[in-house]
């Protein structure tokens, strides 16, 4: 079962609200992402996935569509280099008092290493200075 086509590298990072959209059949997520030659997704998108898979009342339906969407994406993984973006967003909303989810930060660190566009729903990723956002 795909959930979508044409996948192959493109400058986009899904965060897991988007994913899930997907996962119920939004259709203007569908569109959108079958315009993109490609999907990247962060290590820590990929840990919630499979964290609120786990937690459902229907676990092993839940992993099975998070292993087929993974074969048509990327999953990003940390190093050294996104440990100090991390470090970098962390500061900067500490500085500013406006603290955000810690796997939001990785994402964020993810996205701002690989120089990638988030797409999300979620409004706390406006605090990350230089962080190129969409919503679909």
């Amino acid at each position: 079962m795909k959930l979508f086509t044409r996948m192959t590298g493109s400058n986009t990072l899904l965060d897991t609200n988007v994913i899930i959209a997907l996962f119920r059949g939004n259709p203007s997520v569908i569109a959108s992402l079958e315009t993109l030659p490609s999907i990247d997704i962060p290590f820590a998108v990929l840990g919630e996935l499979y964290l609120g898979a786990y937690r459902s009342s229907n676990p092993s339906k839940h992993a099975k569509q998070i292993n087929v969407f993974l074969k048509q994406c990327r999953v990003l993984p940390a190093d050294n280099e996104t440990a100090n973006w991390y470090a970098l967003i962390k500061t900067g909303l500490l500085k500013k008092g406006k603290p955000i989810p810690e796997n939001d930060m990785w994402i964020a660190a993810i996205a701002q290493q690989h120089k990638l566009t988030l797409v999300t729903k979620d409004k706390h990723f406006n605090e990350i200075d230089g962080l190129k956002i969409e919503s679909w």
